[in-house]
């Protein structure tokens, strides 16, 4: 079935990821697709807050049947995919042009039966003045218009088609075709090393200045600088 149908569009909700878990449970087919003009409770990785003025982002969630294991990176695939030859991702999938933050992804489910729910964000018509001052040195704006939000949705469900269909091998190489943390010196926690791609398993490789190498599966990476 084709990721976008059925449909519900609402004017505003807690966040879309909401919405559609609560039709995942109720057993909307896969496929299914929530999109909103505006968010009161969005959020993102690690608990955070996911806002935007209304119209000016793409806020949308879909249920996913059987949904593929490596979930997370095939979304930020797409997504980078979606917001142009530039885009990078900042593992393990945050969407970034020239370093700043465009898009955020999470992934939410119930494994064990059989479905998740993939909510994005996109900054498609947000300039400096719409962000908190806070965010306008880590956050940015694909720079488009309001009237772009649904080309922009049509592009994602498209690439996350393609993305979803690749073979793990595949997948994990479209992923380091995009990766913005390569080379570069990061921190999680304490430690600190050098990001040097993926594994097999889609976590992240960082060599540390004793020769060792860690494997990171979950947690927040930060460039050493920053």
């Amino acid at each position: 079935m084709t990721l976008g149908t059925p449909r519900l569009h609402l004017r505003e909700t807690t966040s879309t990821n909401d919405r559609a878990r609560e039709l995942a449970a109720a057993g909307a087919p896969h496929g299914t697709l929530v999109t909103a003009d505006a968010q009161s409770a969005g959020r993102g990785r690690q608990g955070r807050r996911w806002s935007a003025p209304p119209g000016r982002a793409l806020l949308m969630s879909v249920v996913l049947r059987e949904p593929h294991a490596l979930l997370s990176l095939a979304a930020a695939v797409a997504v980078a995919r979606a917001c142009g030859p530039e885009a990078r991702v900042k593992w393990p999938n945050d969407v970034q042009l020239e370093g700043r933050k465009v898009s955020g992804i999470l992934a939410e489910g119930r494994p064990q039966e059989g479905w998740a729910v993939l909510g994005i964000g996109i900054n498609v018509a947000l300039t400096p003045a719409h962000l908190p001052e806070e965010l306008r040195e880590t956050a940015t704006g694909l720079g488009l218009t309001p009237a772009d939000v649904p080309v922009i949705l049509a592009r994602v469900l498209a690439e996350l088609d393609v993305a979803l269909a690749l073979a793990p091998q595949a997948l994990l190489d479209a992923w380091r075709a995009r990766d913005g943390l390569l080379g570069r010196q990061v921190r999680w926690g304490a430690a600190e090393g050098v990001a040097a791609g993926l594994d097999a398993h889609g976590r992240l490789l960082v060599a540390r200045a004793d020769g060792s190498v860690a494997a990171l599966d979950a947690g927040e990476v930060h460039l050493a600088s920053s």
